[in-house]
């Protein structure tokens, strides 16, 4: 029994154009900068947003000078309006280590400040693009200050999609390291879930690993699944995408059938723990987080969520 994702994963949403030739272009970008939008994200990938996490609470580009600031990223244009991101240092009070969080916020009417994996499940479809995209761009500047080929410090250029060496010149674009993700049935009513050790008791996701270098997509999800849970997959079958800037992947979504009676063996280091859940106890955990003891699913900001929410027919 096949399926498809029922919409668009959370972060897979964008609705603006991004408009390539406009990063270089300053006498345009001069032109737009007063009616245009600036959205804020901090050091701990934290943006503000209002009304219950279902929109940015932009700002006036204005408020940050006449013209656009060296640091900021250009997001995109929508009907005469551009927008762009700019990072911020976090309040000084506020240097808690940046890490994953696993408790929903409680959502307010007033701005409050989420990153990615909090917001990006309840903001718009404009919002969450924007979002995304700034995330990501600012987790490539982070990583990539330096010269992979000669050590030299990097500058940014075209609206800070564009890094060039000072020292050699060499150009570099946005980095993007390519992540299969797999949602494993038995071809009826059984799914294959497992949590990483890292991750509190009672976490559970579906699968997933990085492509290795000369490997196939295909063969990236057969190989991963049998080196973390010693399973034999087949019908492997492609379902569909999404960015997941932490810090620059591209998770690319996949369901195969694999055969419930073979022995799962958890690989050391890598998986705490694998088991096989009903479609019934699936949906319920969707749609009543809690309600099925040592049943928590992936955050709603996910792909994976949004296979475990197709596959099972969760609302």
């Amino acid at each position: 029994m096949t399926f498809d994702l029922a919409s668009l994963p959370a972060l897979s949403r964008f609705v603006v154009d991004r408009c390539e030739p406009l990063r270089g272009d300053d006498e345009k970008l001069a032109a737009l900068w007063p009616k245009a939008r600036m959205i804020v994200v901090d050091t701990r990938g934290r943006t503000l947003v209002a009304d219950r996490g279902t929109r940015l609470a932009d700002r006036p580009a204005v408020d940050f000078g006449d013209q656009p600031p060296v640091n900021a990223v250009l997001l995109g244009e929508q009907d005469g309006v551009a927008y762009f991101a700019v990072l911020m240092p976090a309040e000084s009070d506020d240097q808690v280590p940046v890490g994953r969080s696993w408790v929903a916020p409680e959502l307010t009417d007033e701005p409050q400040w989420l990153d990615l994996r909090q917001a990006g499940a309840t903001l718009d479809d404009m919002s969450a693009g924007l979002f995304t995209t700034a995330a990501a761009l600012f987790q490539w500047h982070r990583l990539g200050k330096y010269c992979a080929k000669c050590g030299a410090r990097t500058v940014l250029e075209k609206s800070g999609w564009l890094s060039v060496c000072s020292g050699c010149g060499r150009e570099e674009y946005p980095r993007t390291d390519s992540a299969v993700i797999c949602l494993v049935h038995d071809g009826a009513d059984q799914v294959l879930v497992a949590r990483g050790p890292e991750w509190p008791e009672g976490r559970f996701s579906v699968l997933a690993g990085f492509v290795e270098a000369g490997e196939s997509l295909e063969a990236c999800v057969a190989r991963e699944i049998f080196e973390e849970v010693g399973v034999t997959v087949k019908d492997i079958r492609y379902l569909g995408s999404q960015p997941w800037p932490f810090p620059r992947s591209l998770m690319i979504g996949f369901e195969a059938v694999a055969d419930p009676a073979e022995p799962l063996r958890p690989a050391e280091g890598e998986i705490a723990e694998a088991k096989w859940v009903s479609r019934a106890d699936v949906r319920k955990a969707i749609e009543e987080p809690g309600s099925v003891p040592g049943l928590g699913l992936a955050g709603g900001a996910s792909i994976a969520f949004r296979m475990l929410q197709s596959w099972s027919g969760a609302a």
